[in-house]
């Protein structure tokens, strides 16, 4: 509130001041301002001044009775503003120089009161009753003073505040924040100077301008096609980033570790797999028909005091049937087989591993007697060490042994596991007390791979006078596996030969296939490279033929194959578990004979690099037989794992005896060939001619006797 000190023991406010002012003034002052020619005009101001609340105030209460005329004019002149005479409006004439706004303010009078203020000679805005200060510059006609007019905000004077906003001057950069200044400026771009102001600024001369603006226009257009391809990538990259997002977040709610680790594991039954389905490993059926007694009659051994086993270990070679006979024992005892690879059980996850072994097993224990297969076992249960990339895997490991070793006696659930590499399990895995059985699924014998041939051809159609042991006997080294491949192989191909059946044919070329790799019919070789190759493949068929304890041939050809030009594959009469020291060097002569054909019939000068395998083959033997079977005089029956260990007189001396072996087998098949060398012209012309010799037809050829053509 403002006041006015008068006297120096009197302070007052203003307002008391103008009232008192006001009532001097009405005292001398005009009739027009105190008459009222209206009824209504009275019954409002009369109803205003009794709404009046503020006191009337005299000269003598404020101590200002001594003031003359002259001192107080003085006095209202300082206390009351003034405009000049230059700065009254033009449109103030006469009776007054306020300047009030009507706007809504009939209606906000109205809500605040409740009566309006219509009939009044001079329209009142914020008081029910002129104040003094108006009432006196109303009266002062010179002495305009400005008066707010209280009233709503409408969208036109939001407009004009919007435009005197944007015709202000910006404010100082110190009273904006750093962070607003990027959103006020976004929208007021650089000023762009023109091509023209550009042109003199430059200092162009007028005759390249043209050309100036013309690359200016091709740039602008580059520059524009640029920004598109730009904007372009950009909107495939985060296509592409989010759709890689959503298939992650995808992936990662499917993962165990965020689905509530690990769902129920639904058991299989084999009802329809028995060891009649399973070939070729008879030692190993009869050491697990002991675990199907044990899931069909448990009592039947409880009742000594026995234990069931806990785990049966199958060893064996990849495609040996090691699944086949996990899956026979559930189908022989009739209980549910439950299948788990040991990769299954590694994730990226801490602890998925565990949880995953801890719910297989709880499920097994809720359906015992059951089977439970863990297929590549050494991938879970392999040694633990301290390792980096892997730095839990020892939970995994350790949840399996203490579900292994915390089964009930009888709890009736049988663990098969399987693996390629016995050596890399853990020893606590493979200990009495979990895996108690280790069974050993070796690849067949030829007895075994007549079975499995047997059961295979049952499935297609095959000439009946096929005998497999035949195919058993040329097969030395395949698994179960191989041979389903190469009856699928023979299959396929009299199906591209169109032809109704599978003959013996079918299979010698499905056998060469897995063994030598596919024909090379597209390879053009030349009369001289086919007739050293026929004279080569020839010296080993009559070295084969004509030597004691050397396997008989079945067949000869020189048909490219794979890596080679041409073969000579020897059958055996029966699997060789060992070899005598005669089977030996006849092995090394039949190697030596391509090399020898060649010597004698083209000569030393004309000899060819296709023996080097052959060598390697025989250098082997004749390392094996004096460093490991004992069998050099010389050296005796000691043997050289080592040679890098050895002494330098004792490698000396085993190479010295190596290349004796060697040489001496280069001169037996010398003198073989040049005893027969009328057969070893008549087997080289019928290869040139047929290309493929069987062993009856290379029998009759070395008989002499003519081929039936085909």
């Amino acid at each position: 509130m403002f006041s006015l000190t008068v006297q120096p023991q009197v302070t007052v406010p203003l307002s008391h001041l103008i009232n008192v002012l006001h009532s001097m003034k009405t005292s001398v002052g005009s009739s027009s301002s105190a008459t009222c020619t209206s009824r209504k005009h009275k019954e409002h101001v009369s109803d205003s001044e009794l709404l009046c609340t503020e006191p009337m105030w005299n000269l003598r209460e404020l101590g200002l009775s001594d003031l003359g005329a002259q001192q107080l004019d003085e006095l209202v002149t300082r206390v009351l503003p003034r405009l000049s005479p230059q700065e009254v409006p033009l449109s103030l004439s006469g009776q007054t120089a306020w300047r009030t706004s009507h706007l809504s303010t009939h209606s906000f009078f109205y809500n605040k009161h409740g009566f309006s203020y219509g009939a009044m000679s001079m329209p009142i805005i914020s008081r029910q009753h002129p104040s003094p200060l108006q009432t006196v510059s109303t009266e002062l006609q010179h002495w305009p003073v400005w008066v707010q007019s209280r009233g709503f905000k409408t969208l036109r004077n939001k407009t004009r505040r919007l435009q005197s906003a944007s015709e202000r001057p910006l404010e100082s950069e110190g009273f904006t924040p750093s962070f607003m200044k990027g959103f006020l400026t976004r929208d007021k771009g650089i000023e762009v100077e023109s091509l023209d102001s550009l042109l003199k600024t430059k200092n162009i001369p007028d005759g390249q301008q043209d050309s100036f603006k013309r690359g200016f226009a091709e740039g602008f257009l580059k520059a524009q096609a640029l920004t598109q391809r730009t904007q372009d990538s950009l909107r495939r990259t985060r296509l592409i980033l989010l759709v890689l997002l959503l298939v992650g977040l995808y992936g990662i709610s499917k993962t165990p570790f965020i689905s509530g680790l690990d769902s129920a594991v639904d058991p299989v039954q084999m009802k329809n797999v028995t060891f009649e389905h399973v070939k070729g490993v008879e030692e190993a059926k009869n050491e697990l028909q002991e675990v199907v007694e044990f899931l069909k009659n448990p009592q039947k051994f409880t009742a000594l005091g026995g234990k069931l086993p806990k785990g049966v270990l199958l060893v064996g070679p990849p495609g040996t049937g090691k699944t086949l006979l996990a899956r026979a024992v559930a189908g022989e005892a009739d209980v549910p087989f439950y299948y788990a690879s040991g990769s299954e059980f590694d994730e990226m996850f801490v602890g998925v591993g565990a949880s995953r072994i801890r719910n297989l097993f709880r499920e097994a224990k809720s359906n015992a007697p059951c089977v439970i297969f863990i297929d590549e076992l050494d991938s879970v249960g392999g040694k633990r060490i301290e390792s980096p990339m892997h730095p839990y895997s020892r939970q995994t490991i350790n949840q399996l042994l203490a579900e292994m070793d915390g089964f009930k006696p009888n709890e009736g659930v049988i663990i098969i596991g399987a693996t390629n590499f016995p050596e890399a399990l853990d020893n606590a895995l493979i200990r009495p007390g979990r895996f108690d059985m280790q069974v050993t699924v070796p690849k067949p014998d030829v007895k075994g791979r007549t079975e499995i041939l047997n059961w295979y051809l049952k499935k297609i159609k095959v000439d009946p006078a096929i005998e497999a042991n035949i195919i058993a006997r040329g097969t030395v080294g395949f698994s179960g596996a191989d041979l389903e491949n190469l009856v699928n192989q023979a299959a396929l191909k009299a199906a591209v030969d169109g032809k109704d059946m599978v003959t013996l044919k079918e299979l010698e070329f499905a056998k060469d296939k897995i063994l030598m790799g596919p024909e090379r019919r597209s390879a053009e070789i030349d009369k001289k490279n086919k007739l050293i190759t026929a004279y080569h493949e020839s010296g080993h068929a009559i070295v084969a033929y004509y030597t004691k304890d050397a396997m008989p041939i079945n067949k000869a050809t020189i048909m490219p194959r794979g890596p080679s030009l041409g073969h000579v594959s020897m059958l055996p009469e029966n699997d060789r578990w060992s070899e005598t020291r005669s089977q030996l060097l006849a092995q090394m002569d039949v190697s030596m004979g391509g090399r020898v054909a060649e010597e004698i019939i083209f000569g030393h000068e004309y000899i060819t690099t296709g023996a080097s395998s052959d060598f390697d083959s025989a250098t082997k033997i004749a390392k094996m037989m004096v460093t490991r079977f004992g069998m050099c005089e010389k050296l005796g029956v000691m043997t050289y794992t080592d040679m890098t260990s050895q002494s330098p007189e004792t490698q000396a001396a085993v190479e010295h005896e190596v290349r004796v072996l060697l040489k001496e087998s280069y001169e037996r098949a010398k003198a073989l060939l040049k005893s027969h060398a009328k057969e070893h012209k008549n087997l080289a012309d019928a290869l040139l001619m047929y290309e493929t010799l069987d062993a009856k037809e290379i029998q009759l050829v070395l008989e002499g006797k003519t081929l039936e053509t085909r």
